[in-house]
Parts: structure tokens; C-alpha cells; sequence
């Protein structure tokens, strides 16, 4: 039985592993598309949120994430990467949104709440398993 199993974790690992490298690729191309730099990407089990990211310029993202669909990442990835810009959910920070993801607030359900530096999700409670409402 663990010689069956040990194969079995190996390519999940492998598959997680996989995941990681290409959501951190996609983070370095919006990362340059933007123009901002992170400090550090971290990607790790969160509970509450699906990212956040710090005055000093770390972002961490939802080991979560990495299931959900390529457009969805990609507006976790730009919300994040614009607090490295503008740290608050004003008319600057929605004005560059859409600049970059013109339909954001599919994601969002057309609205952003509270502040992601202070360890709050930047929309509702907890991330949903569809990853499509709040």
C-alpha cells in the first residue's frame, strides 16, 4: 500500500510545485506590465483571504489559488501588485484596475472593501469554492 502511495504524493507535489512556478510567472509578467517590483511573493495556506500584501512590499497568495481559473488569478495577481501603488480601494486604485482588467468586477461583485494591508480580505469573508462570489 505505501509503495502505491508514495508515487501518488510524489506527482502531487510535482503538480503543486508546477502550479507555484506558473502563478509566480504570471506574477512577474503583470509585475513588469504594471511597472511595480514586490519585495517578495509568497505563496502559502491562507484561510480568511485569497492574498496580501504588505507595506513593505510582500505579497502572499492562497496556496488556494492555484485551482481556480486563470482570469480569476490574474485579478487576485493585479489587485495585489496595484497596492504596491496605491495602498487603499479609492477612485485611483479602481481607475487603474480598470485599466489593466477591464471586467474586474465580475470578480468583486463591482465592489472592494477594507484595506488588504490590514489582514483584511479585500472583498467579504472567506474565499468561496467557486471562486466567483464573496
Amino acid at each position: 500500500m505505501k509503495a502505491v502511495q508514495r508515487p501518488i504524493q510524489r506527482g502531487r507535489k510535482r503538480r503543486a510545485l508546477e502550479g507555484e512556478a506558473a502563478l509566480r510567472a504570471e506574477v512577474r509578467r503583470w509585475a513588469a506590465r504594471i511597472g511595480v517590483r514586490p519585495r517578495r511573493v509568497q505563496i502559502r495556506p491562507m484561510t480568511t483571504k485569497w492574498a496580501s500584501c504588505s507595506s513593505a512590499g510582500r505579497i502572499a497568495f492562497s496556496s488556494d489559488l492555484l485551482r481556480k481559473s486563470r482570469s480569476f488569478r490574474e485579478f487576485v495577481i493585479v489587485h495585489e501588485l496595484l497596492h504596491l501603488l496605491v495602498p487603499n480601494h479609492g477612485k485611483l486604485f479602481k481607475s487603474l484596475l480598470n485599466a489593466h482588467l477591464p471586467g474586474w468586477a465580475r470578480f468583486a461583485g463591482g465592489r472592494l472593501v477594507g484595506p488588504c494591508r490590514s489582514g483584511e480580505p479585500f472583498w467579504g469573508p472567506a474565499p468561496s469554492p467557486d471562486g466567483l462570489s464573496p
